[in-house]
């Protein structure tokens, strides 16, 4: 198919600025596949979901009424002369779903909905209506577990030290110190002795501290609340998702909540008038229980006139997981447990029956999470997406995908500020033979290691039953690199996070968000900050404090934040930048102190890269932290970036980079090559080597071939998934592996490597 000619048939972007985009022309032509390519931090998210995504949905915004549009985000207008030929933008991003009990696979699709539907009207004896079947509503839920399938035991020797009195500390829980207020709630409530051990309490004592219901005492002259200590647990710390707690918190979960199956549902968070209702023996727990490759060949079996284009719906739909490679999950797979690429094509299954057409759809690396195997569905969804006559516009690294785009646009040359240009437009051909960074890796093909490393010794696992694990013993080598590979859904993440996680010295490096806010950077996550603020400090002759944008040297106008929000009423907000520090962040006088010319904004200005100079003599403490960051491929980012503007492989990627100073003995790292370009996998795996070479284990679960062929040894689980996969199907090295092909992991290799 030629390229249509005429100027409707295209998206022009003339002068985009946005984040390190240097005045940035491209013109992508509509209804066709373009992939957008280029080193991590070369300006690819910048373009797409920063300047085009963004100004589509803030047009579609306008559109609504000023009522509607109280309760929409407010965005600024991306910083572009011209955007002309856009269309509607549905963005299908990995944002991993949000940890929440009460929402599963099905809630967060609209097949649960569906499903209750077909069951009020087909199921004996009827529940009543749809609603009579959902378990986060009064009329379905379970009223022992209230609709989550699970009940909490607290172990108490967790929660109080017997040994001690109230003002020594006897509350282990976190957040409960003995000079805090929470603490005061118990010492001055009356009720309680504080310098009595707890041992020593008499019956009714006891009752107060741990079980009194909620009654209002006076304290320091104000009415507050009192209730006992497990009810305050109860509903601070086991009311959210154990996935959503700060890392000591969920320790402390983990360590003194035991949780076990509602014992009056059965887990099945429904009350017994839904879970007695059935269709040819079948209630709508064991339903969502089904993998969805059987629950869609049971849909299909069911034949009632009365709701049959629902069924026909919800069949499609529920084809629509397995076409993905998702018919392994179930219904009632908790949405948080789902990891980025899952996530990704859950929301993709909402688009899939749409009969939109002339949308822009944009995906974010679509394919992240997928073995070689599944990557021609998703190609095959991509197409049929475009054939439908939308507009396809994905951000990807991986050659396979870049070979079915009809056009390319690659950033680069470099990342940060060394990136931001176009260096090339154009055909897949085109690009191979452009000679820059992409197309020279476009063939790029790793060697199998020839020589193992050793073994030094080993962590057993036995009997793994997590999830679809199939009673897994495996030993696990120490002292090397260890691949673990599979098709999604085979097993790999129940094994690691499950079995693997659970042993002492190991600590996992995951891509999910990062705890802290806009106010956050890599300066402060990696405590760079503090070394550089003492050293400003001692230069200066006054407080560290004054160094930092959170405390006394913030900029009162916007308070250390370096940028204003205006709130516009009817019209969209505006963020602009903070006029009284010109998005600085610090008062004038804080700016007046140097350090080696530099003073504190300049510094947070700079790339990691041009830090590790800056600092390579002086200060050795933030030298050492900037030299890991660079190790881990973030030299390009700078030092003030907020963590919020950063993708799920940076952020796993700068964990490594804290976790590498801590001297953990076996680091775990999830799919480290998200987001990281062919150029960026050579320089992953040279820091890999490192790590081992080091003295440290790592295991690394990945799909990436360059990476499997470069492991000491691999554990390949399947055959296939869900139910299908749970089975270690292959250990040993990458080269046996290639040789045998008896596994899917094992044929691609065996090609890769050719």
């Amino acid at each position: 198919m030629g390229h249509p000619a005429d100027s409707h048939a295209l998206i022009r972007v003339l002068g985009a600025r946005v984040n390190n985009l240097r005045d940035v022309d491209v013109t992508i032509p509509k209804r066709r596949l373009t992939v957008f390519t280029g080193v991590s931090g070369s300006g690819k998210s910048s373009l797409v979901f920063g300047t085009i995504a963004a100004e589509s949905q803030r047009l579609i915004n306008e559109t609504y009424s000023a009522f509607v549009q109280g309760f929409l985000p407010r965005a600024a207008r991306p910083d572009v002369d011209v955007l002309e030929g856009l269309t509607t933008a549905i963005v299908v991003d990995q944002e991993r779903m949000t940890p929440n009990s009460r929402s599963t696979v099905g809630t967060a699709t609209d097949v649960h909905a569906m499903l209750r539907i077909v069951f009020s009207r087909l199921g004996e004896p009827s529940a009543g209506p749809g609603f009579h079947y959902s378990f986060n509503l009064p009329a379905g839920a379970c009223p022992r577990c209230e609709g989550t399938g699970q009940v909490s035991e607290i172990d108490l020797g967790a929660v109080v030290d017997r040994d001690r009195s109230l003002s020594e500390g006897a509350i282990q829980v976190p957040g409960f110190t003995p000079d805090g207020w929470l603490v005061r709630t118990y010492t001055g409530s009356g009720f309680l002795d504080p310098d009595k051990k707890i041992r020593d309490y008499s019956d009714t004592e006891l009752h107060d501290l741990l079980h009194r219901d909620q009654t209002k005492i006076r304290l320091g002259g104000s009415s507050i609340s009192y209730e006992g200590l497990l009810h305050r647990v109860r509903k601070s710390l086991l009311s959210k998702d154990k996935d959503a707690l700060q890392p000591h918190v969920r320790a402390f979960v983990e360590r003194a909540v035991t949780f076990a199956a509602c014992p009056e549902c059965g887990g099945a968070r429904l009350n017994a008038a839904a879970l007695a209702s059935r269709i040819d023996g079948i209630n709508i727990a064991d339903a969502c229980a089904m993998q969805i490759s059987d629950l869609a060949r049971w849909v299909r079996g069911l034949s009632a006139p009365s709701v049959a284009p629902l069924l026909a719906n919800l069949g499609r739909t529920l084809d629509s997981f397995v076409e993905i490679g998702l018919g392994y999950l179930s219904l009632d797979r908790p949405a948080g447990t789902l990891s980025g690429g899952e996530a990704q094509r859950v929301k993709m299954v909402r688009h899939l029956g749409s009969s939109l057409t002339d949308v822009t759809y944009v995906f974010d690396e679509p394919t992240v999470g997928l073995h070689p195997h599944d990557i021609h569905r998703m190609h095959e969804l991509l197409l049929r997406l475009r054939d439908k006559g939308n507009t396809v516009l994905v951000v990807e690294h991986k050659p396979e995908t870049i070979r079915i785009a009809d056009h390319v646009v690659d950033l680069g040359p470099g990342a940060g500020t060394a990136g931001g240009q176009v260096c090339y437009e154009g055909d897949v051909d085109g690009l191979r033979a452009s000679g820059t960074l992409t197309g020279r890796h476009l063939g790029y093909r790793a060697a199998v290691k020839e020589s193992v490393r050793v073994p030094t010794g080993a962590l057993p696992v036995r009997g793994a039953a997590e999830n679809n694990l199939r009673k897994v013993d495996v030993d696990v080598p120490l002292g090397v690199l260890t691949v673990v590979t599979g098709v999604a859904g085979s097993g790999k993440s129940s094994l690691v996070h499950g079995a693997v996680a659970r042993h002492e010295g190991v600590v996992v490096v995951d891509q999910s968000a990062i705890r802290g806010s806009r106010r956050s950077n890599p300066a402060t996550y990696t405590g760079l900050l503090d070394p550089v603020r003492a050293a400003f400090a001692k230069a200066g002759g006054v407080k560290p404090a004054l160094f930092s944008s959170n405390s006394e040297g913030a900029c009162p106008a916007c308070k250390g934040a370096g940028v204003v929000y205006t709130d516009l009423a009817l019209m969209a907000g505006v963020t602009t930048v903070c006029e009284e520090c010109e998005g600085r962040r610090f008062q004038a006088h804080v700016l007046k102190h140097r350090l080696g010319g530099r003073n504190i904004a300049e510094v947070l200005a700079m790339t990691v890269a041009e830090a590790a100079v800056f600092f390579a003599t002086g200060l050795p403490a933030a030298h050492r932290i900037l030299v890991r960051l660079r190790d881990v491929g973030l030299g390009y980012l700078t030092l003030g970036q907020p963590l919020t503007t950063l993708s799920g492989g940076e952020r796993q990627r700068l964990k490594l980079a804290v976790h590498m100073a801590a001297d953990a003995p076996v680091l775990v790292l999830d799919e480290p090559t998200t987001g990281l370009h062919l150029a960026d996998v050579a320089q992953l795996l040279e820091l890999l080597d490192r790590l081992v070479d080091s003295g440290r284990s790592v295991v690394v679960v990945e799909h990436h071939l360059a990476v499997i062929a470069h492991a000491d040894h691999v554990i390949d689980l399947g055959p296939g998934a869900g139910s299908d996969g749970g089975s270690i199907v292959f250990e040993g090295s990458p080269a046996e592996l290639a040789a045998a092909r008896s596994t899917l992991t094992g044929e691609h290799l065996a090609r890769y490597v050719a």
